[in-house]
Formats: C-alpha cells, sequence, structure tokens
C-alpha cells in the first residue's frame, strides 16, 4: 500500500512539471512588440511593493510580488519586467491586447511594447494572486 501511494504521488508531481513546462509554449500573437531573453545581471534592489503609479519602464518580480505594482508610460513604450525570483513566473494580460510571456526563470526578462492608450491588468499565471496594472498615457 505504501508503494501505490508513493506512485500516486510521483504521477502527480510529474503531471504537474508537465502542465506548468506546457504553459511556455503558448505565447499569442498581436500587433505590439514582445520579446523574452536570459540576461546574466544580478538582482535589482527594489523599493516597496506598494508604489501607486510608478512613471518607470521597469519592473522587478521579487518575493512574489511586481515592483512597482501599478506604472505609467507614456504611448510606445517598452516595459521589462525581470525575474529575480528563484521561481519561475509569467507575465499574463487579462485582455488579449496585451502581454503574454513564456515561463521566466531567474534572471530572466520579458520585454513588450504598449503601443494603445489605456490600462492594462497582468498577472503571473503561474501564481494569480501575483498582479500589477500598466496605464499608458499620450
Amino acid at each position: 500500500m505504501k508503494y501505490l501511494a508513493g506512485l500516486i504521488v510521483i504521477a502527480l508531481i510529474a503531471a504537474a512539471i508537465f502542465i506548468v513546462a506546457g504553459r511556455g509554449n503558448n505565447q499569442t500573437d498581436n500587433n505590439s512588440t514582445q520579446q523574452s531573453s536570459s540576461t546574466t545581471q544580478n538582482s535589482q534592489n527594489t523599493s516597496s511593493n506598494n508604489q501607486s503609479a510608478a512613471s518607470t519602464d521597469k519592473v522587478s518580480i521579487s518575493n512574489f510580488a511586481f515592483s512597482p505594482t501599478d506604472i505609467t508610460v507614456k504611448k510606445g513604450t517598452k516595459v521589462t519586467w525581470t525575474n529575480n525570483d528563484s521561481v519561475a513566473h509569467t507575465i499574463e494580460a487579462e485582455s488579449d491586447s496585451g502581454p503574454q510571456s513564456q515561463n521566466l526563470g531567474n534572471n530572466d526578462t520579458f520585454s513588450f511594447t504598449f503601443n494603445q492608450v489605456g490600462s492594462f491588468n497582468y498577472i503571473c499565471g503561474l501564481h494569480p494572486s501575483m498582479h500589477g496594472t500598466v496605464s499608458v498615457t499620450d
């Protein structure tokens, strides 16, 4: 009976890994520019996750949170997310017109150019409690 329980646990873990690994292959195409790349830079120092509408084009992923959580950029700005966590994360827009990244490992970056004015909410598809907003102005 112990062996059967062990086999079931191993099967569940293998299935979870398969599902998570498969998420990175579903990148959607849209009329904005997207880039994913691996970087070798060290982790960035970031300020509080609770900043509101910071004017920046860089977002850090650290301690299972986006920092700053909310940013404001001008139309045509390329925003870059850097994963400073030791686990994978994704950037997934809540609408079809926003960013959709593959799995980002430690120190990986993902960039998306916002060519439309509006408010774009996004989450980490692997950890949906992580969320942020990019507000785009003229």
